[in-house]
C-alpha cells in the first residue's frame, strides 16, 4: 500500500518553500542592516559637520558660539532638520559645546 506513493514527493514541495523562506528572510535582514548603517552614517557625518563648524569659529573668533544657529548663519551648517536632532549644549566661550546628535524617530 505504501509501496506506491512516489519517492521525494513531500521533498520536491517542501524544498522550494524553505529556499523561497530562506531568500525573503536574507534581504530583508540586508535591507534593515543598510538602513541602520546608512543612520549611523548620517549621525557621524552631521556631528563632525557641527563639531568642524565649532572649532573653525574658535580659531577664527576666538570663542565657542553660544547656540548652533550662529554656526548655521555665518559657518555654514546644515542637517536634515526632519531626519536628525542637535543638542548643542554652550559650556563657555573657551570650552567645545557638548554636541549630540540623534535621529529624530
Amino acid at each position: 500500500m505504501f509501496l506506491n506513493r512516489p519517492a521525494g514527493g513531500f521533498r520536491r514541495i517542501v524544498a522550494p518553500i524553505l529556499l523561497i523562506a530562506l531568500i525573503i528572510g536574507l534581504s530583508l535582514l540586508v535591507v534593515f542592516g543598510t538602513q541602520s548603517k546608512a543612520s549611523e552614517e548620517g549621525i557621524r557625518l552631521t556631528e563632525q559637520a557641527v563639531i568642524r563648524a565649532a572649532v573653525q569659529c574658535y580659531a577664527l573668533e576666538g570663542f565657542y558660539p553660544q547656540q548652533l544657529s550662529y554656526l548655521k548663519d555665518h559657518y555654514g551648517v546644515s542637517y536634515n532638520e526632519d531626519s536628525y536632532t542637535v543638542h548643542y549644549q554652550y559650556i563657555a566661550s573657551n570650552l567645545m559645546p557638548d554636541i549630540t546628535v540623534l535621529v529624530v524617530e
